[in-house]
C-alpha cells in the first residue's frame, strides 16, 4: 500500500517512508491510497472476540501489504496491553474509558504502536532518528513513555510553559535517557509551528533524521482506529443509531473514528466538541476554516487554534465538504460549562476529567437535539491527570493511581527555548556536533 499527501494526492511514499519522515514534503498529511472495508459479518463477529484479536483483523486489513502476519500480531500484542472499557453513566450514554494505559491517556495506543512499528521500519544502521513532538499535555507523556529506550531513537518534545498541568509534564520532564524537553515561551500552536518548520527545513533534514510521533504520523494516527472497533462491539445490541463524541483539540482522534467508520464500522453519526477553541465547530456551522490564536482553558488539551488534521478530516469524506458537515456535529463549551458538567455527572457515580466532560456535553446535545440514539463519549485522561480542577470543581480530594502519583516524585529537567525557528534550529544543529 502506497500512502499519498493530502496537499498532492499525485506524491506517494511507501508505509517505510510515511512512518520515518511523518509529514510529506509539501506539509500534507499521508493518507493510505486505499481504506479497506471489512465484511458487515466479521464486523459482527467481533462482540465475541476480544480486544487483540479485533486489532488482529483491523491491523492486518491496513497493513497486510507491508507487514507479514507475525509482524502484526507483534505490533497488536505490543499496543493492547491493556484494557478500554465502556462504563454506562446514564441510559444509553456511556464513556469509553481510554485512561488505562502506562501514562493514563488514550494516546497510548497510538504511542506504542508507532514505536513498535518504527522500530520493525528503521533501516539497521541509519542514522539515529530524532522524533519531534508538539505538546499540549497527553501526547507529550505517552510518546515519552512509549518511546523511552528505544534503540536509535531520540525522541524531542516541545511544550509550552505554564500551559500544561503539573502531571502531565512530570510525566515527560522527568525521564532522562533518550527525551529531551523543551520549554517553549508560547503557546501550543508555536510549539507545533515550530516542528512543522524543522520537517520542511531543507539544510536540518540534510544532516538529521526528523520525523514526528503527533498524530500527523500515520503510525501514531491510525492505531486509534481500534478502540472504535472495540467499544461498538461492547454495546448492547439495542437497534438504535450509535453516535460517538469526541473531545477535540487537534482532531486526529475523532479522525481514526471516521477511518473505522470508513472502514465499515456502522457509526451512524460523530460528535466534535471542543472548548473554545471552536475552529472546527465554527467550520461545521458554515463558517470557512480559519485558523486562529489558542485560548487556554481548562480542559488544556484541546488548546489548539489551527489543529493540524483538519486536512485529514476532509480527506476522509473525499473532501465533500457538505458531507462532512452532514455526519459531523460540532459544539464548544466555556470553562464554566466544563465544570458544572463534572459537577453534575458526580452524583451519578462517575468523575468525569475536564476533557471527557466536553465530550459529555457534545453527547447530551446532540441527544437532546436528536432522540433515538446509543451514545459514546470518550474519556481521554485520568481525572487525577486534570487534579486541579477536578477537585476545585468537586471540593474533594482525588486518590491517584500508584503509577500516577510515582512521577510527581521525579526531578523536572527542562531546557528553556524561545518561539523563534533560528533557536530551535540552532539547538537541533548542536545535536550532532
Amino acid at each position: 500500500m502506497q500512502y499519498f499527501s493530502t496537499n498532492n494526492p499525485e506524491h506517494k511514499v511507501s508505509l517505510s517512508q510515511a512512518v520515518i519522515k511523518g509529514l510529506a514534503p509539501d506539509n500534507g498529511l499521508y493518507m493510505p491510497e486505499r481504506i479497506p472495508v471489512l465484511p458487515k459479518e466479521l464486523i459482527e463477529s467481533f462482540s465475541e472476540k476480544g480486544f487483540q484479536e479485533i486489532g488482529y483483523a483491523v491491523i492486518g486489513a491496513l497493513f497486510s501489504e507491508d507487514l507479514s502476519k507475525s509482524q502484526i500480531k507483534e505490533l497488536v500484542d505490543h499496543t493492547l496491553t491493556f484494557d478500554a472499557p465502556i462504563v454506562q453513566v446514564e441510559e444509553d450514554i456511556y464513556s469509553l474509558e481510554l485512561f488505562h494505559g502506562p501514562t493514563l491517556a488514550f494516546k497510548d495506543f497510538g504511542a506504542r504502536f508507532c514505536s513498535k512499528l518504527m522500530s520493525m521500519l528503521q533501516v539497521k544502521d541509519e542514522k539515529t532518528v530524532r522524533v519531534l513532538v508538539a505538546t499540549s499535555g497527553d501526547t507529550g507523556s505517552a510518546v515519552a513513555n512509549g518511546f523511552l529506550g528505544v534503540d536509535g531513537v531520540e525522541v524531542i518534545i516541545l511544550f509550552p510553559k505554564g500551559k500544561v498541568s503539573l502531571l502531565q509534564e512530570k510525566q515527560f520532564t522527568t525521564l532522562g535517557q533518550n527525551i529531551t524537553a523543551l520549554e517553549v515561551d508560547g503557546v501550543f500552536d508555536d510549539c507545533q509551528t515550530l516542528v512543522k518548520q524543522a520537517f520542511l527545513d531543507p539544510e536540518l533534514n540534510e544532516k538529521l533524521l526528523l520525523t514526528s510521533a503527533n498524530s500527523i504520523n500515520i503510525a501514531r494516527w491510525i492505531p486509534q482506529c481500534l478502540y472504535y472497533f472495540y467499544a461498538f462491539s461492547r454495546l448492547p445490541k439495542t437497534g438504535k443509531k450509535v453516535v460517538f463524541a469526541v473531545p477535540s483539540g487537534n482532531f486526529g482522534n475523532i479522525g481514526a473514528g471516521i477511518l473505522a467508520q470508513r472502514m465499515g464500522l456502522p457509526i451512524d453519526h460523530f460528535v466534535a466538541a471542543t472548548n473554545v477553541n471552536k475552529v472546527v465547530p465554527d467550520y461545521l456551522r458554515g463558517d470557512a476554516f480559519a485558523a486562529k490564536p489558542s485560548i487556554q482553558t481548562v480542559s488544556n488539551s484541546m488548546d489548539v487554534g489551527n489543529p493540524s488534521n483538519f486536512p485529514r478530516l476532509l480527506s476522509l469524506y473525499g473532501n465533500d465538504e457538505s458531507l462532512f458537515r452532514e455526519k459531523v456535529r460540532g459544539y464548544f463549551y466555556s470553562d464554566e460549562e466544563t465544570v458544572q458538567a463534572i459537577q453534575a455527572v458526580k452524583p451519578k457515580g462517575y468523575t468525569l476529567d475536564p476533557h471527557g466532560a466536553v465530550g459529555y456535553l457534545g453527547l447530551k446535545d446532540f441527544m437532546s437535539e436528536n432522540p433515538g440514539y446509543v451514545g459514546v463519549f470518550l474519556e481521554t485522561a485520568h481525572p487525577g491527570k486534570f487534579r486541579d480542577v477536578v477537585e476545585d470543581a468537586l471540593d474533594e480530594e482525588l486518590v491517584l493511581p500508584e503509577r500516577l502519583a510515582a512521577f510527581l516524585e521525579g526531578e523536572k529537567n527542562v531546557i528553556p527555548m524561545g518561539k523563534s525557528f533560528e533557536e530551535f534550529k540552532g539547538f537541533l544543529e548542536g545535536l550532532d556536533s
